[in-house]
């Protein structure tokens, strides 16, 4: 509820005097259970290709964010590193600050990679284990000619 739909229910007549009372936003009844528009509906082909997109973003992240380790020399120190360490020797301040950007940097982007990965994985695990609960349920719930039963038919346990 807005504010200043608030506002104008508290100043509405009779809202001291009478009992207090509770809206909840709900869909239409003709949309319950009978699969109307409120109902999450989920496919493998999208939590597959979410997964996807997460693994190739992470993998693109993994090899071009890595400022730190970027143009790194025998000794494994990047260039930016290596930059900041020739700033500071020199006695600039700003040799100090590109350190700490590094570091927050990297960081952050370690942070958004673990992300990703978590995501990827997170999804392709749903998906492996949704399909063989779906499998399972199949199995377990046939009508008499070995076919699936309808979602009217099922209801009819639960009322």
């Amino acid at each position: 509820m807005a504010w200043e739909e608030w506002e104008q229910v508290k100043a509405a007549p009779g809202h001291q005097a009478g009992p207090a009372r509770m809206r909840l936003d709900q869909l239409p009844a003709d949309q319950g259970a009978s699969g109307g528009a409120g109902d999450l509906v989920v496919s493998q082909d999208d939590l597959g290709a979410v997964g996807h997109d997460a693994y190739l973003l992470w993998d693109e992240l993994r090899t071009t964010a890595d400022i730190a380790g970027a143009g790194a020399d025998k000794s494994g120190e990047g260039s930016t590193a290596r930059a900041a360490s020739a700033l500071t020797s020199h006695g600039f301040a700003m040799g100090a600050g590109l350190t700490k950007t590094v570091e927050i940097w990297t960081s952050q982007a370690k942070s958004v990679l673990q992300a990703c990965a978590h995501i990827s994985n997170h999804l392709d695990y749903t998906k492996k284990l949704h399909a063989e609960d779906d499998a399972k349920i199949a199995a377990q719930t046939t009508a008499i000619d070995g076919g699936a039963l309808s979602v009217s038919v099922l209801s009819k346990y639960f009322q």
